[in-house]
């Protein structure tokens, strides 16, 4: 029963309720480019959340990527306010792991951030990546705009075509206006910088994502 509830998202009735401030210290700088992790951010750059797993691979990949200005990890797409880490892990938040990346669009496009969300993750595993199981690892996209939620969508649609080709199931990724994004632990931000023999899950498919056919401008 308890495996059955980790897969399960709660409905908000059902969800722990969290509470009113974070029980932990945020970071103020990224461990590894020295930014802050918070905002407000520098005029131009734009923002977007990603789940695609477990956040400390997710994040070290997206924090590596040219035009991306800092990153952090946390919490998202859930009920539990300011939650605690063993709290999302027990399934009862609705939050999914998530990376806030925060990038230059006049050097990195949504579109690129897209290509790389999907071709490091399975996005067809539902409730899970690879050996970790519950609906804190599903895949999701939470846009900050109507333009990302478009070409979010078309991203999804055209890489589940491109999987179901090579005889992948259907993508499961979860596509939602981002709602608050609740920063995780200290300890978690930029775990893989501090650990660098620390666990990484990458339950990639291996598929390329095809950037040429998304948009020319991506």
């Amino acid at each position: 029963m308890l495996f059955r509830t980790k897969t399960e998202l709660p409905t908000p009735d059902k969800a722990l309720p969290g509470r009113e401030q974070y029980p932990f210290a945020i970071p103020e700088t990224h461990y590894v480019t020295g930014r802050p992790i918070t905002p407000p951010f520098p005029d131009g750059l734009k923002t977007a959340v990603f789940g695609l797993g477990c956040f400390w691979g997710a994040e070290e990949i997206f924090w590596q990527m040219d035009g991306v200005w800092t990153t952090a990890v946390g919490y998202a797409g859930g009920y539990t306010a300011h939650p605690s880490y063993e709290e999302v892990c027990s399934g009862r938040t609705g939050h999914t792991e998530a990376v806030l990346v925060v990038y230059d669009p006049d050097v990195v496009g949504f579109g690129r951030l897209l290509a790389t969300f999907f071709e490091v993750h399975d996005p067809t595993q539902g409730m899970r990546q690879g050996n970790d199981v519950g609906s804190q690892y599903r895949s999701a996209i939470y846009y900050a705009d109507d333009e990302q939620r478009a070409v979010a969508e078309r991203a999804r649609e055209l890489f589940g075509r491109t999987l179901e080709s090579r005889g992948y199931g259907s993508v499961t990724t979860e596509i939602a206006p981002a709602g608050e994004f609740y920063y995780a632990e200290g300890y978690h931000q930029q775990y893989l910088a501090k650990n660098p023999n620390g666990y990484r899950c990458h339950a990639t498919t291996g598929v390329r994502f095809p950037l040429d056919e998304l948009s020319p401008t991506s």
